[in-house]
């Protein structure tokens, strides 16, 4: 593998991506690399329905809370001494992932997941799963467990 030195860590500010951020940012550390925190604003629920303004009040919602994710992140790195620059886009997780890693020449993506079943995954989805399979880049997924 390519020496690592330009690290994507995608949250959403859960439970289960505040273990992939620790991860990411302790791995960041170790090789001296370079993070881009990234947060999405996911509207892929309200994308069926018009924009009007009952929509606003979600998506403004949505926004202040990957402000607030961003600024915790960008905290932690800078006091562990990690470089570290933050995004913020609004659109469908796995795709803004993908085409960030793309569009930032990423080496890793570091991303949580909560390790679900067969079926929840058929039912549900997986943004880790569908990154993996896009990602221009190595995918670390921290996993985990659901309490």
């Amino acid at each position: 593998m390519d020496e690592i030195k330009k690290i994507l860590i995608a949250t959403d500010g859960s439970e289960y991506t505040k273990e992939a951020v620790k991860k990411g940012l302790s791995l960041a550390k170790m090789l001296d690399a370079e993070v881009i925190g990234l947060y999405v604003v996911d509207i892929s629920p309200i994308l069926p329905m018009s924009l009007d303004e009952s929509t606003f009040p979600m998506v403004d919602f949505l926004r202040n809370e990957g402000d607030d994710v961003l600024e915790r992140l960008k905290k932690q790195g800078e006091e562990m001494g990690v470089k570290i620059k933050t995004l913020k886009k609004e659109g469908v997780p796995a795709d803004e992932i993908v085409e960030t890693a793309k569009i930032e020449d990423v080496d890793l993506i570091v991303i949580g997941t909560l390790g679900r079943s067969a079926l929840e995954k058929l039912l549900l989805g997986s943004v880790a799963e569908k990154v993996i399979r896009h990602a221009p880049c190595p995918v670390l997924v921290v996993r985990t467990k659901k309490r």
